[in-house]
């Protein structure tokens, strides 16, 4: 240990000596201040860039400053189930919780280490986003001890469960609704709001500009969402300890977390507010109350927001509130690489949000990456059906930091456009579509052609194949799963890179977006640190004396 402390400290005067040499040859000229958008002004401002303490790594010239940003550790690949459309267990046409307990070696098969079940509460609607009761389970899916059941056994193996949590509404035909609606002295009136009564104005637009406020018996109540959706009032004591004691019931029921739907509409619900640091600062102060009850009951459980927005609106909710935040911004950069065949740098990008994010949260934040979810278009479909994006879509997803989540279907390049019924169709189990297990309470309209998974399973060329490969390799390799990312630029277009790295190893992915065989000659650091091919995706990749051939649409990783 002494001797390896000797040699950093001979590296890091070395680096020293050597950059005030290029310093003194360049005459120190000073670069010309960068105009920068306002997003980037955001992050910059806030972001923490001194990680000194980590300067060489991987006992390499590579320069890691970026890739050792400082954050959580992460769980491990999630898959989103919408249990209304996976798999039917007792013959009624609805996907169901005994379906999912079924499917659970599917999953592990596949290389699912999580899932993140879309609500599972009793609701009139389909999708289950109007909550009826928090303490039961919708009777279409089964019972509350089904979902013990699943519950015990993801966790033998090694699986973890997050529900999806709806606490910024309920549904208009709650019992909590229809008292607060039928009696105005009722204590459950103060649990909605009520224009009148709140003194403010009806007329007044959603945070999108929708219609906010709706009339029930000459009253005016708030559902920002829709008007079967009326909000809960969280200035209220009585709500906010309802809410707190719903999550400890479903932890002690034994759930690892909660996927929090409607994040930062807690209290952003007006166009003319939204941008009011109050209201921020009201919306940040919730969630942390709310990891604070949730942490005196699993200090594990793990919470993660739906913030639709950008990564400067994110960060102050990573502020001792959610673990984790959807990285939307990322998700369209994702499917545009792929469909385009052109390399956007997301190593800086990612770099300079998690540098704001990790300054934001005390180095403790986790990504969330993904491609596509229940409220887009289907991945398949933006990308016009082309495999071959499809499987670059998933390499770049499958080797970015903090835990990627997968939509059920998108192993199998499931299609659909909106609206939401059309990507929330029957998981694709067999060629057969009325076979067992398969699901149709949701017609297939948008799926007459996608390949099973049956018959995927069988080929070493399929896109679930593809899946299966990334997903394995990227839990056989700890610098994929815990590592942080820098960019690496190739000089070639259709070429994407970045440095995965920890303080200890680094690795070099490269991803061949374009259907044409591509040569990269590696900088001289890179090429004398990362010199050995530990993975590709095709045959015929390959590195010699510093440079690598990769085959069309192929990913590759590089160790030392």
């Amino acid at each position: 240990m002494l001797t390896s402390r000797r040699w950093l400290v001979s590296l890091f005067q070395m680096f020293t000596l050597t950059l005030l040499v290029m310093l003194l040859a360049s005459g120190c000229e000073s670069a010309a201040p960068a105009q920068k958008p306002t997003e980037e002004q955001a992050l910059s401002a806030n972001a923490s860039t001194d990680h000194s303490s980590s300067m060489e790594a991987d006992a390499s010239t590579l320069k890691l400053n970026d890739a050792l940003i400082p954050m959580g550790e992460s769980d491990g690949v999630f898959y989103e189930i919408f249990v209304r459309s996976f798999y039917d267990t007792n013959g009624d046409g609805i996907g169901d919780l005994n379906g999912v307990t079924a499917k659970l070696d599917y999953l592990k098969e596949l290389g699912i280490q999580h899932i993140w079940l879309m609500p599972i509460n009793p609701s009139p609607s389909y999708h289950g986003y109007d909550v009826t009761d928090y303490y039961d389970i919708h009777p279409d899916y089964g019972t509350l001890e089904d979902f013990k059941l699943l519950l015990a056994e993801a966790h033998k193996r090694d699986m973890k469960i997050i529900m999806d949590l709806v606490v910024n509404h309920t549904s208009i035909e709650h019992p909590w609704f229809k008292e607060a609606m039928s009696d105005e002295n009722s204590p459950k009136r103060d649990w909605y709001m009520w224009a009148e009564e709140l003194g403010l104005d009806s007329g007044t637009r959603g945070a999108w500009g929708q219609q906010a406020w709706h009339e029930l018996q000459g009253r005016h109540y708030l559902g920002i969402f829709w008007e079967g959706m009326p909000d809960l009032h969280m200035d209220q004591p009585e709500v906010r300890a309802e809410i707190k004691q719903i999550a400890e019931f479903w932890l002690k029921v034994g759930v690892d977390g909660f996927r929090l739907d409607a994040a930062k509409h807690v209290y952003e619900d007006f166009q003319n507010t939204s941008q009011d640091p109050q209201v921020v600062s009201s919306n940040q102060a919730w969630w942390q109350e709310f990891r604070t009850s949730v942490h005196e009951v699993n200090a594990s459980a793990y919470l993660i927001g739906e913030v639709w927005d950008s990564p400067a609106v994110i960060g102050p909710f990573l502020n001792q509130g959610l673990d984790s935040a959807f990285n939307f911004d990322m998700s369209k950069r994702l499917i545009s690489m792929a469909k385009d065949e052109r390399d956007a740098d997301i190593g800086a990008m990612i770099s300079r949000i998690y540098s704001f994010y990790s300054k934001q949260s005390n180095g403790q934040f986790v990504d969330a990456p993904f491609l596509t979810n229940h409220d887009e278009n289907r991945v398949m479909s933006e990308l016009e059906g082309h495999i071959e994006h499809a499987k670059m879509a998933a390499s770049l997803l499958l080797t970015l930091p903090g835990n990627p989540f997968i939509y059920y279907g998108e192993e199998i390049g499931m299609q659909g456009m909106k609206p939401d019924e059309r990507i929330r169709e029957p998981m694709i189990w067999t060629t057969e579509r009325r076979s067992q297990g398969m699901t149709f309470s949701v017609e297939a309209l948008s799926n007459p052609d996608t390949i099973s998974v049956e018959a995927q399973m069988k080929d070493p060329n399929s896109l679930w194949t593809h899946y299966k490969k990334l997903l394995q390799y990227r839990q056989s390799d700890a610098i994929l799963q815990q590592g942080g990312i820098q960019s690496y630029v190739t000089g070639v277009p259709e070429v994407a890179a970045f440095i995965r790295a920890t303080a200890d190893e680094a690795r070099l992915v490269l991803h061949n977006l374009s259907s044409h065989p591509q040569q990269v000659k590696l900088e001289d650091a890179a090429a004398h640190s990362l010199h050995t091919l530990s993975f590709a995706t095709a045959d015929g990749a390959a590195i010699s004396n510093g440079v690598v051939q990769l085959p069309p649409y192929s990913t590759i990783v590089l160790s030392p």
